[in-house]
């Protein structure tokens, strides 16, 4: 096993590029399972969750392979199964989200049910939902967890028809899923309170590059008419807003001064605004933006909102900022019950953050110390970097598999800000 090394830092400074959205890869190359040509990814990330997903494909029967660092060639016309393996599925979430695609393809599907990151429960019931309105049947299958059987979902339709889908919550995957689904349904589908996330922009921009006709991407109605067959595209994956962030964060954590580029300032607003607030000078420079840390933070307060609203994703690297704010600071996360898990591992290095309910108040402390954490969760080992950074001493950060499965080359990016950074054998 390995864990990285994070020695206080001082200011960190220089460029660092955003890779391409780990939120907005995995779908689309779960939607390639809808063309039936050649279709070409660019900007793609090398992460571990690319590769799982891209495995899943595999599996299943399409032929992936490397044109460069960055881009993909993906061919789904000669698919061979409907059927997911199991120890694929259960690494990763999102590898749930082939089964609007297959249900649009082959009218079947059987998935296992999906793994990820312990944030919380992230129930499946509005895919299904969403599946059920156009047509499909489904039956759920939970195995013997002391036999080691698996659990699935087993689901298939004759013909999949357009119909009105109201989302009792603005569900990412959600939306994804009943959407690729939908672009090969007879007649047209509505989905009602529909996820508004760039990411949702991209897939839709992307399906509209096979031949889908999807209207109202980016706002919550989506209007989707359904067509024949698609066929193949070219098409560059949206930079990776919460990777911007989380270098953003660094700058200011560290009093710092780093431009960030390969970005979309407006997929950043909320946390732009909440960088301003705390002191941070910020310049938009086209597709870069150039951050500067102030000499004393100030404290603010966020809440977790679906897009819009300030990013869930983000709430841990300003938690670790958070901690270094002379004042008192509130956290409300409101999208997942169990996101809060950083807290005791920031707390292991002396900061002071007490939570009730769904609620933190972090009190800022002169210094944090180094000392053995875990990555509980892919952004809870971003924010360990963070708070590593200013911390007295070394920060020894475990379970470093979670940091790997969302930013790509990370101990190379912030060691080329001036990070003292690295990774070791355990």
């Amino acid at each position: 096993m390995e864990k990285i090394v994070v020695e206080n830092s001082g200011k960190l400074n220089g460029r660092v590029r955003v890779s391409g959205a780990k939120n907005s890869t995995l779908p689309i190359i779960a939607a390639s399972l809808l063309g039936t040509e050649d279709i070409i990814l660019e900007e793609v990330p090398r992460l571990k969750d690319v590769e799982i997903i891209c495995e899943v494909l595999r599996a299943l029967g399409a032929t992936v392979e490397d044109i460069d660092e960055h881009t993909i060639r993906i061919n789904s016309s000669n698919l061979k199964t409907y059927e997911t393996k199991f120890d694929l599925m259960n690494k990763m979430r999102a590898s749930f989200l082939v089964m609007g695609p297959l249900l649009g393809r082959i009218g079947k599907a059987k998935c296992a049910l999906p793994g990820g990151c312990t944030i919380g429960a992230r129930p499946i019931d509005l895919h299904l939902k969403g599946f059920s309105a156009l047509g499909v049947e489904y039956t759920e299958h939970y195995g013997d967890l002391e036999s080691g059987e698996d659990s699935y979902i087993l689901a298939h339709t004759e013909k999949l028809v357009g119909d009105k889908v109201y989302l009792d919550f603005p569900s990412v995957g959600a939306t994804e899923n009943i959407m690729m689904a939908a672009v090969l349904a007879k007649g047209r589908t509505i989905i009602e309170n529909a996820a508004m996330e760039p990411e949702i922009v991209d897939l839709s921009n992307f399906l509209r590059k096979l031949g889908a006709n999807i209207k109202g991407a980016g706002t919550n109605t989506i209007i989707i008419d359904g067509v024949e067959k698609l066929h193949g595209a070219r098409h560059q994956i949206i930079p990776d807003r919460i990777e911007a962030g989380t270098f953003m964060v660094a700058a200011a954590i560290t009093g710092g001064d780093v431009v960030v580029e390969n970005v979309i300032s407006d997929h950043l607003r909320p946390v732009i605004s909440k960088l301003e607030e705390a002191g941070c000078e910020i310049t938009e420079e086209e597709d870069n933006i150039h951050v500067k840390g102030p000499e004393e933070l100030k404290c603010i307060n966020i809440k977790t909102l679906p897009y819009p609203g300030f990013p869930t994703d983000m709430q841990a690297q300003f938690m670790a900022m958070m901690t270094q704010c002379d004042k008192t600071n509130i956290v409300m996360e409101t999208v997942f019950e169990n996101r809060f898990m950083h807290a005791d591992e920031f707390n292991k290095m002396g900061a002071d953050i007490k939570i009730k309910d769904r609620s933190a108040m972090v009190t800022g402390v002169s210094k944090l110390q180094g000392t053995d954490v875990r990555a509980t969760d892919l952004r809870c080992g971003a924010a360990l970097i963070l708070a590593g950074l200013v911390a007295e001493g070394e920060t020894h950060i475990h379970d470093i598999y979670h940091i790997e499965r969302g930013y790509e080359d990370v101990i190379k990016k912030f060691s080329g800000l001036g990070a003292k950074i690295k990774r070791v054998e355990e």
